[in-house]
């Protein structure tokens, strides 16, 4: 299973706390992450070594992510968003959640959803 993390500037502390709280989920040895750049810094920083990265959302890693999700790579997308901001890459960040929808990969965007996905995902793996 591989996970894509990706936070708004202001949902990034969210995103580590997030992660931090799954600790047990996502070290196991079959989870994968990846992550877009400043994001997957900060939760390598927590702790968490196993993060691959690709770039910033800003640059191209939005798309590097939606790519991914197109080869079927990804399980799943949590996308920390901030509603209230302006972000110069929303043209990538549109094209991510249509590629999760045509490909039918989850996709949570608030902290709520994506405690519902990882436990649904939890529940499949077997102890």
């Amino acid at each position: 299973m591989k996970f894509a993390l990706i936070a708004h500037d202001n949902k990034k502390p969210e995103m580590v706390a997030f992660v931090m709280r799954r600790l047990r989920f996502f070290n196991l040895e079959n989870v994968k992450i990846v992550a877009t750049g400043t994001t997957g810094k900060m939760i390598r920083d927590a702790g968490i070594e196993k993060v691959e990265t690709v770039q910033s959302g800003p640059m191209g890693g939005d798309a590097e992510i939606a790519a991914m999700v197109s080869r079927g790579e990804i399980t799943a997308v949590i996308f920390f968003r901030d509603p209230l901001g302006k972000h110069p890459h929303e043209v990538d960040v549109s094209m991510l959640m249509r590629l999760c929808d045509v490909h039918n990969v989850p996709l949570a965007t608030n902290h709520t959803a994506g405690e519902i996905l990882l436990e649904h995902y939890q529940n499949q793996i077997k102890p």
